[in-house]
């Protein structure tokens, strides 16, 4: 009885269409929050994505876990950035791309749009999601990839990707405004490391790390001491923290301006390198930069709505 059940049920299985097969979502491993986002946002009901690094991960510093292995090496397809973001992942993403489908979805934006990474002549500055402009020619790349993965439901990414796109957009049009209210003298963006490159170009702000592209990179008191001489030089007052990098640089720069008579205030916590919690807004990467966009100009004597551009930011401003 157990033995013919087993058989009509097998039968059943084996004599379902490969429509009913192509209704179970695409499996997709995203290293990053931001690139997860893009997935989930392009793919809606057709995928079933896994992002590998969660709030207040350093992707310079990160290594695959055992569980991530395993997870990789059963999806349909894996997104990674690249650009050496995933520094010490490069060589698994490299052997797994001969046996897997893997994407790195920041490597196809033009090189021409990028800046020079200031430790490695031949790479670039990968932190391509602090600004909305660029941040759409990965969604696009995100798109593609799922539609090759997936070619009868090209229509609806492209559909899912417009809308979001459209969002980005709207994104990129409330920092110019927000941003454009902050008084020239205060366009000065003091933090951990050097993310905020292209969010410094695109809006007009002089970016100042303590450490270089990478955290990786060392951070010398020398370096310390150049900054605490321009904070007090130039009478700045704020320096931010970031959600996946030590406070304990930028706090240093705060004791060391007060050392010199200048008071330095931390201006609130940026997301750099990762998003926030999961299931918040600003887990989102519309409401990531929100986020950013709102505490900098906030921080920094610009105008700002109390709650960011949509009103749906956590902590008021």
């Amino acid at each position: 009885m157990i033995r013919r059940s087993f058989l009509l049920a097998l039968s059943l299985v084996i004599s379902l269409p490969l429509a009913a097969w192509a209704e179970a979502p695409l499996k997709i491993v995203a290293t990053t929050g931001m690139i997860a986002d893009a997935a989930r946002q392009v793919g809606g009901d057709q995928v079933e994505v896994k992002g590998l690094m969660g709030p207040g991960v350093d992707p310079h510093a990160y290594r695959q876990t055992r569980s991530d292995i395993v997870a990789m090496t059963r999806a349909d397809l894996v997104l990674w950035h690249g650009l050496y973001l995933e520094a010490q992942m490069e060589e698994f993403f490299h052997d797994l791309d001969r046996r897997r489908n893997v994407v790195a979805v920041a490597e196809g934006v033009d090189k021409a749009k990028l800046r020079a990474h200031d430790d490695y002549a031949d790479k670039y500055d990968p932190h391509l999601w602090m600004t909305p402009e660029l941040w759409r020619d990965v969604v696009i790349e995100v798109q593609e990839a799922l539609t090759e993965a997936r070619p009868e439901a090209a229509d609806l990414f492209a559909a899912n990707a417009e809308a979001h796109l459209a969002d980005i957009d709207r994104l990129a049009e409330y920092a110019q405004k927000t941003l454009a209210t902050v008084p020239e003298h205060n366009k000065v963006l003091v933090t951990a490391h050097d993310a905020f490159g292209y969010f410094g170009q695109s809006f007009g702000f002089e970016v100042l790390g303590i450490q270089g592209i990478s955290t990786q990179s060392e951070a010398g008191l020398n370096r310390i001491g150049e900054l605490v001489d321009l904070l007090v030089d130039r009478k700045i007052t704020a320096v931010f923290v970031e959600s996946s990098v030590s406070d304990r640089s930028i706090r240093a720069l705060v004791e060391g301006s007060a050392a010199k008579g200048h008071e330095v205030k931390v201006g609130g916590e940026l997301f750099s390198d990762a998003m926030g919690e999961p299931g918040t807004y600003e887990g989102t990467y519309l409401g990531m930069l929100d986020h950013n966009i709102t505490v900098i100009a906030g921080a920094l004597d610009g105008d700002v709505p109390a709650r960011g551009m949509d009103g749906k930011l956590s902590a008021g401003f």
